[in-house]
């Protein structure tokens, strides 16, 4: 199996890009996240492969960075998801905003995504909980550290008949140590200002 491939960019046809190694050009499909951090044309460039092996061809899926190919690799093992869909998920969100909406369990990102209606959101939101890699999982500095907290929370709030978007918002600037009486607590005053 190729896990990695290094050469230079020899052409950039979104969402696919041709990489000539040593003579051999290998075409790849990437996500546009990967896409736009592309050097210029004839640029060495070095690219993690993941591989698939079928009936009908072999295709290359590459990413500029490990966490995208495990992201990839995890949203292929749901049923259903092909690489298509996969790769479209990752053009649409960065890891981080995709490990976000997973620890969230918000929908409301994930059906932006060309191709995601509101019910296979919510399938990969339901698949991808506590299977992402513990850098992704919450790993992101922008993530709150106490999810478990925040999630409380924000159900408590969409039970109150708050919309998915308001109890986000409340539970945003949650600091990190709060009980999750004194957090939806918060989280009420917040709406309340709003």
């Amino acid at each position: 199996m190729i896990g990695r491939l290094s050469g230079l960019l020899a052409e950039k046809n979104p969402p696919q890009i041709l990489l000539d190694v040593g003579g051999v050009g290998y075409e790849i499909d990437v996500p546009m996240s990967t896409f736009y951090n592309l050097p210029a044309l004839n640029e060495p460039v070095t690219l993690l492969i993941h591989h698939v092996l079928r009936e009908d061809g072999q295709f290359l899926y590459g990413f500029g960075a490990a966490d995208e190919r495990a992201a990839f690799r995890q949203l292929l093992k749901i049923s259903g998801v092909g690489a298509r869909t996969a790769l479209a998920v990752l053009s649409g969100l960065s890891v981080a905003d995709l490990s976000a909406a997973v620890a969230r369990q918000e929908s409301g990102l994930l059906t932006r995504v060309p191709g995601i209606g509101k019910k296979t959101a919510e399938r990969l939101l339901l698949e991808l909980k506590g299977k992402l890699p513990a850098a992704l999982d919450g790993g992101s500095g922008n993530a709150t550290p106490n999810t478990a907290t925040t999630d409380d929370v924000l159900n408590a709030l969409l039970a109150l008949g708050y919309s998915e978007k308001e109890a986000l918002a409340a539970t945003r600037p949650l600091p990190p140590d709060l009980s999750t009486t004194e957090g939806i607590r918060q989280a009420l005053k917040t709406l309340a200002r709003i």
